[in-house]
């Protein structure tokens, strides 16, 4: 058994956890527990080490640290299977060989092997199909310990940049509708929203992206002030469940009857009946359905 203990400092080297985040911890939860040597500073055991690892990549996928925190092992294990995550299907090399160029910290050459292989493929290919697989490998990787956190955060950020970049320079939107784009408040998130506004532009729709975490008010004011038609969110696997109706329905509310809403992402799943006048769009080739559908609704 290792009976090794760390340093306050070092755990925070080594979780990616503050110093002021694991003492208002202990305070309010009771964990971690620490040791103290004969100076009184503190002295953190292997064991709970690991379990501050696996509770930081649980947090940056989306959990609440106080449920993290209170869970048992045995519960904070199966939030991390990577079981619960769909297998990506590798292809020709393309995923393992980006993969290994996040691992390698090479950032010019994995921007290179990304932007290649996207102009290879095509956008629209390159969103539907490699990018799930990607994010799925990347995921798994990152569940298992196999990725630090800013191994993570390298991957989504050159993702996150690319997508950006394709789309200023597609060509400027010629049809409807006019799609407002954006998150419910504590929902980060923002590739699949990227994904989305990618598939969209692609397709001639006018996207009015205003990043993550809009208030819900912002978000009625904005759909007004930019005549939107539909207004498109995006939860997260990990974003609470139980609020996601009430979200919902609030928001629904107080959008005009004309303005669809649409919710997308993993956690849009959860909402057992969709109110009128608003659709859950469960994959990416959902959107052009979605799409198609209110195109075709329009000229009616």
């Amino acid at each position: 058994m290792n009976s090794a203990q760390f340093s306050i400092a070092a755990v925070e080297r080594d979780t990616g956890l503050a110093k002021d985040t694991l003492r208002v911890w202990e305070r309010r939860y009771g964990f971690p527990t620490p040791a103290r040597d004969a100076n009184g500073e503190r002295l953190y055991p292997s064991a709970q080490v690991e379990r501050l690892r696996l509770i930081k990549r649980l947090m940056d996928q989306g959990f609440r640290p106080g449920k993290l925190v209170s869970a048992s092992d045995e519960e904070l294990t199966a939030l991390a299977t990577p079981a619960t995550i769909a297998p990506a299907r590798v292809d020709d090399g393309t995923l393992s060989a980006i993969i290994r160029l996040v691992k390698g910290h090479d950032v010019a050459t994995l921007r290179s092997a990304l932007t290649q292989t996207m102009h290879r493929q095509g956008l629209q290919n390159f969103i539907l199909d490699t990018v799930p697989q990607l994010n799925t490998a990347v995921g798994e990787a990152w569940m298992r310990g196999e990725f630090e956190v800013f191994e993570e955060h390298l991957y989504t950020e050159q993702m996150q940049s690319l997508l950006r970049q394709a789309i200023s320079a597609l060509p400027v939107a010629s049809r409807g509708p006019r799609v407002v784009l954006t998150t419910v408040p504590e929902e980060q998130h923002v590739l699949g929203l990227l994904m989305s506004e990618c598939l969209l532009t692609l397709e001639g729709a006018t996207c009015i992206p205003l990043g993550t975490q809009t208030p819900l008010a912002d978000i009625v004011r904005a759909a007004s002030a930019h005549a939107a038609d539909v207004v498109a969110l995006s939860f997260s696997a990990a974003f609470p469940s139980r609020q996601v109706p009430p979200l919902v329905s609030q928001l629904r509310a107080g959008l005009p009857p004309a303005v669809a809403l649409w919710l997308g992402g993993g956690g849009s799943g959860r909402l057992r009946s969709a109110p009128d006048g608003v659709r859950v769009v469960p994959s990416l080739a959902g959107i052009l359905e979605a799409l198609a559908d209110w195109r075709q609704q329009a000229t009616r």
